[in-house]
């Protein structure tokens, strides 16, 4: 067994019109450095480092009418298998596994509602050195318009056991950073996921799905959030600002922490997330 379990997210990565510029904006403002870039027929791609473990990727578009976001990659034993159950269960597959060198075989894929996600077979590479702790990758959630789809389908595809959560805006009862759809006092639709053979609940829950309301734009896709670990929020936010990034949703607290989401320099969403408590170590 790998060291993620199936259907963990791994891995996310980042593509930019700009990969110089990315790497100055993210190494600002999280501390990373970076590994030398691979080739130009690849995006030279490029692995972020925190503390000299691999925390993230950058990539350089090399199509403009390309998205200019964060991916994330969720593990699987067999990529071939995964993709059969995410056809199955009314998904598709935006590109066929590809082997990538000896690192592993990878695959784009979207969920019923449109949301694109990766999926990732290790082999020589198995993902993220750190996690769960400042500069790194903290949590995910995949917001749709149509959850009664998207549900079932990545407890399907990846048998996990959902926990709801009901509860106003921004408590995040759980523990989790689910962000406010609304003004304070909403109602959140909210589900958490945990691996398969887990008890589900905020101690094993490795991410989780919101619901697109009125509250952002109509334009606004189905789509992944990714969280990053910070020590300071607020300091994080300022910083993001300062190096021609955007806000968002401001910082709000919730009941474990407090969260913001944020545009960097070139368009990219992502969100991050300081911890006022212990929280259970993620589950690998």
């Amino acid at each position: 067994m790998g060291a993620f379990a199936e259907g963990t997210p791994c891995w996310v990565d980042v593509s930019l019109p700009d990969l110089e510029a990315g790497k100055r904006f993210y190494g600002e403002l999280f501390g990373w450095t970076f590994g030398p870039p691979g080739s130009a027929e690849h995006g030279r791609y490029t692995e972020a480092l925190s503390g000299g473990r691999r925390v993230a990727g950058l990539i350089a578009k090399r199509d403009g009418r390309m998205p200019t976001a964060w991916g994330v990659h969720f593990a699987t034993p067999d990529v071939v298998r995964t993709g059969r159950r995410i056809r199955e269960a009314g998904g598709r597959l935006i590109t066929d596994p590809v082997a990538v060198g000896t690192a592993g075989i990878m695959a784009l894929a979207a969920d019923p509602a449109g949301a694109v996600f990766g999926l990732w077979q290790a082999r020589d590479f198995e993902g993220f050195e750190k996690k769960g702790l400042p500069g790194s990758f903290r949590w995910t959630e995949v917001y749709t318009r149509d959850k009664d789809r998207v549900d079932p389908f990545y407890e399907s595809v990846f048998g996990f056991r959902a926990a709801d959560l009901p509860g106003p805006s921004g408590s995040a009862g759980s523990g989790v950073p689910p962000v406010p759809p609304g003004p304070p006092g909403t109602s959140v639709d909210f589900r958490t996921w945990s691996p398969a053979g887990t008890e589900p609940g905020p101690d094993t829950a490795i991410g989780g799905r919101s619901v697109i309301t009125d509250a952002f734009p109509a334009e606004m896709p189905a789509h992944f959030l990714s969280y990053f670990a910070v020590a300071d929020c607020d300091g994080t936010v300022a910083a993001a600002v300062r190096l021609g990034g955007r806000v968002t949703a401001p910082p709000f607290g919730i009941e474990r922490g407090r969260t913001a989401v944020l545009v960097d320099n070139q368009g990219a969403s992502f969100a991050v997330l300081t911890d006022t408590e212990p929280i259970p170590r993620p589950h690998a």
